[in-house]
């Protein structure tokens, strides 16, 4: 895996500050951290933790209460078309007759060739046949890869994915989480991701950040993810599960 680019000069995602309240109550406080671009990083903590307001707050689609987010270096208007996004849910009507190839030409930028929705699509390791079925006919696993699809469409520089493996078989999210390392590896794209699979930050990220209404850890997996501090972000009654995929990995749940 490639090092990300530490000598840039700005990160891809800055975060200075950032505090969000919402009906009432404070969902994150003071929450600071940066992203090098070039970088995988995957957000984790408990549920409620605040990693799905997190992501949308940096993106702009939950109002900040207080603080600062730059985005490649300047504010989120200057880089909107330089970002991707997969929302942890995709809620459609099944029945909508849209296929899969008019769903994605409705992402694809006009300067973008109309080619891009195949090359896209084969790109995530769905064949082009799949671009003329309807959207409600596809399974989880293919719906996930549509989406991914669908948001590199216009080769972003900076890819936010909120839960991605969701809807994936064990199976399937191996193979998924190889689709995030051939897009960082080949495109040199950043990637910010919210995930519950610790297991996988072990080995596919190169910093790990720890939510929970607070910032817990920032850093690399080899000293983020110490018993400590996953105790600290999922309390001392969080369980460790040992399964093997590509090696040994710890899944905590709480």
């Amino acid at each position: 895996m490639p090092s990300p680019n530490t000598s840039a000069e700005f990160p891809a995602v800055q975060v200075e500050g950032l505090t969000v309240d919402l009906n009432g109550h404070r969902i994150l406080e003071d929450v600071s951290f940066e992203v090098p671009q070039g970088s995988i990083v995957a957000v984790i903590g408990p549920n409620g933790s605040g990693k799905t307001t997190l992501l949308r707050a940096i993106l702009g689609l939950t109002p900040i209460s207080s603080g600062n987010v730059r985005l490649m270096g300047g504010p989120l208007e200057h880089a909107r078309k330089t970002i991707g996004y997969v929302p942890q849910r995709f809620y459609f009507d099944r029945d909508f007759p849209v296929t899969v190839k008019e769903f994605l030409d409705l992402a694809r930028h006009r300067h973008a060739p109309p080619e891009a929705v195949e090359a896209k699509l084969e790109e995530v390791g769905l064949a082009q046949e799949v671009g003329g079925q309807k959207l409600g006919q596809l399974s989880g696993g293919q719906l996930q890869r549509v989406l991914i699809a669908q948001g590199i469409m216009n080769d972003p520089t900076i890819l936010f994915l909120d839960e991605p493996s969701t809807g994936v078989d064990i199976v399937g999210e191996a193979a998924f989480y190889g689709l995030i390392k051939h897009l960082n590896e080949r495109h040199h794209t950043t990637i910010l991701m919210v995930t519950h699979d610790v297991a996988v930050t072990s080995t596919l990220v190169h910093q790990v950040i720890c939510i929970n209404r607070r910032l817990m850890c920032s850093g690399p997996p080899q000293t983020a993810l110490s018993e400590k501090t996953l105790a600290d972000v999922f309390g001392s009654h969080a369980t460790t599960y040992n399964h093997l995929h590509e090696g040994a990995h710890a899944d905590h749940r709480h």
